[in-house]
């Protein structure tokens, strides 16, 4: 691995890069557009993916400690979220039965549906600042206040507490505000599923959402390498939320296997091209939709797991994520 730069400039480079022009962009990555599944990559996210090789990519192994996992998210969180905070109307640091918690105010004036946000990170990895952007985002682009709640965690804290702390939150949330939504990404977005079953929100929103542990589906061999979300990422990660003896088929943690998915709440689902999980999320979409709930379905083909939280170095990831949060404020005033 090659020395790294202070985090702050390679913020700036990383953003000043994702303003280059396309063409540019694809010749500084010194490769050909990459072409998977009838899929063309984004050239700025080719680009990233060129410059995170040339740096060295983290090494996902038995011999990576959760402290100095969880010390990487951050830092590659805070690189390519780029230097400039996206307003709100107001910040505040407050607690939700016991568990930290980010509220997010919507400059906009009215009253705003509260959306409960659930973060990402194997279950293992991820806090209230890896995700303070995607947050922030939403909160502006989609006219909502956001409560992000930072649930306990893997391998501290096993099965099934998370998803306790998720239902906890939600909640606290809906004694409180009369109009609440749910959302997460990835394993937050597991956890905003189970919610979207067992309680009443008006729409969950899940972005690239971890929803089925029993089987592998194409898009896991297809993009498993090469493109942030690793198969030896996925090992790690499922080494410490699910020791050995669990059982991948329990409802809490494939969604997709729950006896009363029917009543799940509308659903808007997110999914990345190049994404090892596109087609479980997508699978979600369709059984959903087969069992007669709401259910809207985008896919960005030319994306990636993690791209909510690119935006400041990948303009295509922040363009979506826009589009993402205009869809939220549609559904949520079409109720």
């Amino acid at each position: 691995m090659k020395a790294r730069a202070p985090a702050s400039v390679e913020t700036v480079v990383a953003q000043r890069l994702g303003r280059l022009s396309p063409r540019v962009q694809r010749r500084l990555s010194r490769r050909p557009p990459i072409v998977i599944d009838g899929q063309r990559l984004e050239p700025d996210v080719q680009l990233m993916l060129a410059l995170r090789e040339y740096l060295g990519e983290p090494v996902w192994d038995e011999t990576l400690t959760v402290e100095q996992a969880r010390r990487l998210t951050r830092e590659e969180a805070f690189l390519a979220r780029g230097t400039r905070t996206v307003p709100v109307g107001a910040v505040e640091e407050l607690t939700v039965e016991g568990l930290p918690a980010r509220k997010y105010v919507s400059a906009e004036p009215g009253e705003k549906p509260l959306l409960v946000y659930l973060h990402g990170g194997g279950f293992v990895v991820g806090d209230l600042d890896t995700h303070d952007s995607p947050c922030r985002m939403l909160c502006r682009h989609a006219g909502v206040d956001v409560l992000a709640v930072e649930y306990r965690k893997a391998p501290e804290t096993p099965f099934p507490g998370y998803v306790d702390d998720a239902r906890t939150a939600f909640r606290w949330a809906a004694s409180r505000y009369e109009h609440v939504a749910v959302a997460g990404d990835s394993a937050g977005g597991n956890l905003a599923a189970t919610v979207a079953i067992e309680f009443d929100p008006e729409l969950a929103l899940l972005i690239y959402p971890v929803v089925d542990g029993t089987q592998e589906r194409p898009s896991r061999h297809m993009f498993g390498k090469g493109f942030f979300l690793t198969d030896e990422l996925m090992t790690w990660y499922t080494g410490h939320f699910m020791p050995e003896g669990s059982d991948p088929s329990d409802p809490l943690r494939s969604p997709i296997l729950h006896p009363d998915l029917k009543d799940s709440a509308p659903c808007l689902i997110v999914t990345a091209g190049f994404d090892p999980l596109r087609d479980e999320g997508e699978a979600y979409a369709e059984k959903l939709r087969e069992l007669g709930v709401k259910t809207v379905q985008r896919r960005f083909p030319g994306l990636f797991h993690g791209f909510i939280n690119s935006t400041g170095a990948s303009p295509s990831s922040r363009d979506a994520l826009v589009e993402v949060a205009g869809m939220t404020r549609a559904l949520l005033r079409s109720r």
